[in-house]
């Protein structure tokens, strides 16, 4: 570090040396003279060389980069209480490990890199990477999960996204509580915020001053009692294509897209609750191009009758835990 302290410990001789190519201004480079050289570059244009490349724009465009974490030893430990640990019913491990290597099969057989992070010992739920953070197009912002069952997963999550060399623009702090799966970009200016039973008004304030550096904004809407995440009850599949599910998407939330020129549709009314929200947990792997849960063919088939081409991969197991491929991936990057 340059400073006064180097400036004791260094003999006449080098001070001398110093002086002698500091140059017409008189200064050695350390304090400007010649030889300094000025760090001109934005943040974003740091991105890919200091820091990795990463950050998205959109929920549509071609992804490139996730962050999947296996489930592991805690989600065994929580089969015995499963309510106690917010699933909704016991779980086979060995099945839902399956289930997520097939998970990281299919996205690397679609062109994504994947970054696999080791299983949790003490938190079963923290293989829902969606949740514990929110990527905006110039880095992550930390989640702070609103439930003391997951609290302390953000901690495990900011190491390895420092060690991957993504920038942590915001650690929510205070009286907030957020989840990364209620933030959602509808376009490069306009992020939409589910306010609800995990994201509060404390969060919104920290968030919206990140994205306020961005020339961004964000809009709150209110979730139904009952449910759970922003991402459960809509997704943006194209730059002009938006499904929500009927009855409990806000009116907010289906007007704002429309008003950024979204044609927002909505699928049949007669599907099972079941299968209408595990084909919503789905992630748009580019536009009209959707990897989703099996087992979802009313969906399979309202998808596809939207010219959305659709991947599959099971989730009949790891569904037991309250999320399927949505909330699985924590999204790095789209192209």
């Amino acid at each position: 570090m340059s400073g006064e302290d180097d400036i004791a410990d260094t003999d006449e001789t080098e001070l001398d040396d110093a002086a002698s190519d500091a140059g017409a201004e008189g200064f050695a480079a350390a304090y400007g003279g010649a030889g300094w050289s000025p760090r001109e570059a934005g943040h974003d244009e740091e991105l890919g060389s200091i820091w990795a490349a990463c950050g998205i724009r959109n929920e549509w465009a071609p992804l490139t980069r996730v962050v999947l974490r296996a489930p592991g030893p805690a989600l065994a430990d929580a089969a015995e209480a499963p309510n106690a640990s917010q699933l909704l019913a016991p779980l086979d491990l060995g099945r839902a490990q399956a289930e997520h290597a097939q998970l990281v099969a299919a996205y690397r057989a679609a062109g994504v890199e994947v970054l696999e992070l080791p299983p949790s010992e003490t938190h079963a739920n923290a293989m829902f990477c969606a949740d514990l953070f929110a990527m905006t197009r110039e880095g992550a912002i930390l989640a702070r999960p609103a439930s003391t069952v997951r609290a302390g997963e953000e901690v495990a999550m900011a190491a390895a996204l420092a060690a991957e060399r993504v920038p942590i623009l915001a650690t929510l702090t205070g009286d907030a509580v957020f989840e990364g799966a209620d933030l959602m970009w509808v376009d490069e200016e306009t992020v939409l915020f589910g306010r609800g039973l995990r994201s509060n008004d404390a969060a919104l304030d920290q968030i919206e001053r990140v994205l306020d550096g961005m020339d961004a904004g964000a809009t709150a809407v209110d979730l139904p009692v009952g449910t759970m995440h922003l991402m459960g009850m809509l997704r943006i599949l194209a730059a002009d294509l938006a499904v929500a599910w009927p009855g409990r998407t806000p009116h907010a939330a289906v007007q704002l897209l429309r008003d950024c020129d979204y044609r927002v549709v909505f699928p049949p009314m007669d599907l099972a609750p079941a299968e209408l929200g595990t084909g919503l947990n789905a992630v748009t792997l580019g536009p009209r191009k959707v990897l989703m849960p099996g087992g979802c063919p009313g969906m399979r088939a309202f998808y596809e009758a939207q010219a959305v081409e659709v991947i599959e991969t099971p989730m009949d197991e790891l569904r037991k835990a309250a999320g399927a491929m949505g909330c699985l991936t924590g999204i790095l990057a789209r192209g």
